[in-house]
């Protein structure tokens, strides 16, 4: 992992919602969760979902698939 991707991932995971979301992900495994999912789990309205996803992906810590 090049430095400043590594920066960019550490940054992402320093705000506590992304943390939970990820470690969410982490757990679900390959199968994954939909957004929905997530929402409901963490308790968390889909626009801020969507936010702390979009920052994540940016980070190049997950990836979408529809």
């Amino acid at each position: 992992m090049e430095e400043i991707t590594a920066i960019q991932s550490l940054a992402a995971l320093a705000q506590a919602m992304r943390l939970r979301v990820f470690r969410s992900l982490v757990v679900a495994g390959a199968a994954g969760r939909t957004p929905g999912q997530l929402g409901e789990e963490l308790g968390v309205a889909g626009a801020t979902l969507s936010f702390h996803l979009k920052e994540l992906v940016t980070a190049q810590l997950l990836t979408q698939q529809r």
